[in-house]
């Protein structure tokens, strides 16, 4: 028994080794693909998961992602990249609502996407508010590519319409029930909504910008870097 006693030792240090290197990554142990290898299995079992480029598959699309500078809520970029990905079937909805608004001289501008898990666990680190900051316990629908942060501008100007506030607001007039608002800006969030609702998208209630796409939560969440998925 004592000499089995140091062979156990060391097994078990190790063990408990590598559960800390994995918990770094995903503390609460959610199912979530942190490897390319993981990733593409899940695309090959069901390839409406793939995450696909937005200026692909809307070409032209007007984007500015925040997380890739330090203006953002965080003060540091949390994404190496500007890019916007989206689960195939979300980023095809967005396209067609934003064939349609081109009738009226309108288009998105993206402000968020696909987000990986890092960045959500980052997030609430910075600002433990599940309100505003998704609770890494479950993950974001942003990890799972079926989440979209925009808004609307003018197509000939760029010029952005005018909405309750600025994007990451963190406060009560974010909430789409806030209606102490100009006139305008309520037609201008309304008519955001009536569009994303109209392709099969959801409100999250306390911000303006976020919408979910139908059935959001069955796609797998991911820790894939953009620069993985550029290659």
């Amino acid at each position: 028994m004592k000499r089995l006693f140091p062979v156990l030792l060391a097994f078990f240090l190790v063990v408990g080794c590598c559960r800390n290197q994995r918990h770094s990554r995903n503390p609460y142990n959610l199912p979530i693909a942190n490897t390319m290898e993981m990733y593409l299995e899940q695309v090959a079992e069901n390839p409406d998961t793939q995450l696909v480029d937005l200026e692909e598959i809307i070409p032209g699309i007007a984007l500015y992602i925040a997380y890739a500078t330090e203006n953002n809520f965080t003060g540091v970029p949390i994404y190496t990249s500007p890019k916007a990905f989206l689960c195939r079937p979300v980023a095809m909805a967005l396209a067609a609502a934003q064939d349609s608004l081109k009738s009226i001289g309108m288009g998105f501008k993206v402000l968020d996407a696909y987000r990986p898990y890092a960045g959500t666990l980052y997030f609430y680190k910075v600002y433990p508010d599940t309100t505003f900051v998704a609770s890494p316990l479950s993950g974001s629908i942003h990890n799972r590519g079926a989440a979209v942060d925009l808004t609307l501008i003018r197509l000939d100007t760029g010029q952005e319409l005018e909405m309750p506030t600025l994007f990451d607001s963190f406060s009560d007039t974010a909430s789409h029930t806030f209606t102490d608002l100009p006139e305008n800006v309520l037609e201008n969030r309304a008519l955001l909504r009536g569009i994303m609702e109209a392709y099969g998208f959801h409100i999250y209630e306390p911000e303006w910008w976020h919408y979910n796409f139908t059935n959001a939560r069955s796609y797998p969440l991911r820790d894939i870097a953009f620069e993985e998925l550029m290659k």
